[in-house]
């Protein structure tokens, strides 16, 4: 008996160790295809702020450690400008739509494909840590423009690039408002929710070990990328946050969190019925209305 016991106790020790190994094998692969975005896997863009009637400039930014950005300019009329930045494996072309509800106010408006998106160089996503100098990039342009007061810069971004912009606001003081639509409040709490979602895996096992796999492959631990950490330190400059409570990649309460620790002036708009980044599609007209005057207040001066 004892014999067969541990010829028992041995196969099932292998199992083990086999059945880690597989699991550890996926786990590296979906962190691999997380943080990674090659050129030859990004969507193509179609459209231009030219179809949405704006005039713009197509501009090559470089970054401190010397990547090559794509980004659209459209020139301010009134003297502000604002950041405008797209989200996780997206492009610029996401965020038309917001920049002409910008320009048609007088806004200017720069778009970035961040590094490992679009057409800009880079294939290694770090989910806020090394995009900040890419916002850098942005700012820095903006500085050389005739058309843009250097205190009437302000920044607004969606999911992956509402984290980038306000660890970078955090950053940089003369980032005078920020908007944040559906930011995650700390990668880790983003990850516990959103493997399910992108990779079709269950969290448990999945979550902890994709973002072991993760941070050794990029060099950053997810500890790095929390927002919840740094938004205080924008204060006294505003910030206002959007948040979904039917979001179902980021946890519902990133929104209430952020808003929780950022010092004033500071605003939550909350809706329970939008998923990821709907404000500006289903809740158009006040979307409009709210960032405008949020914009125009705080960078313009208006209706204080």
């Amino acid at each position: 008996m004892s014999k067969w016991l541990k010829v028992a106790g041995i196969s099932l020790a292998v199992v083990l160790v086999v059945g880690f190994v597989a699991l550890a094998v996926i786990a590296n692969d979906q962190a691999t295809a997380l943080v990674h975005h090659p050129l030859e896997k990004r969507d193509h863009i179609d459209e231009s702020p030219h179809d949405y009637g704006m005039n713009f400039e197509s501009l090559t930014l470089t970054t401190e450690d010397g990547l090559h950005l794509a980004a659209w300019y459209v020139p301010s009329k009134n003297g502000a400008a604002i950041i405008v930045q797209h989200g996780y494996k997206s492009d610029r072309e996401e965020m038309l739509d917001e920049a002409a509800m910008l320009a048609k106010h007088g806004y200017g408006v720069i778009l970035v494909d961040l590094r490992a998106h679009g057409l800009s160089e880079g294939d290694e996503i770090t989910f806020g840590v090394l995009e900040t100098r890419d916002a850098d990039a942005a700012y820095e342009y903006l500085l050389t423009r005739p058309d843009v007061d250097p205190e009437r810069i302000g920044a607004l971004g969606n999911s992956m690039g509402a984290v980038t912009l306000l660890l970078y606001a955090a950053q940089n003081p003369q980032i005078k408002a920020v908007v944040s639509d559906s930011a995650f409040s700390s990668l880790q709490d983003e990850i516990a929710k959103g493997v399910q979602r992108v990779t079709g895996l269950p969290a448990f096992p999945f979550a902890p070990m994709i973002q072991f796999f993760a941070e050794r492959q990029t060099g950053f631990s997810a500890s790095e990328v929390a927002a919840v950490e740094h938004i205080d330190e924008i204060s006294p400059r505003p910030v206002f946050i959007l948040q979904g409570g039917a979001d179902a990649l980021i946890p519902t309460d990133s929104g209430q969190k952020l808003y929780d620790a950022a010092g004033e002036p500071r605003e939550l708009w909350f809706d329970p019925e939008l998923d990821h980044v709907q404000f500006s599609t289903r809740r158009a007209e006040e979307y409009e209305a709210r960032v405008v005057a949020f914009f125009d207040r705080h960078l313009l001066g208006k209706g204080k």
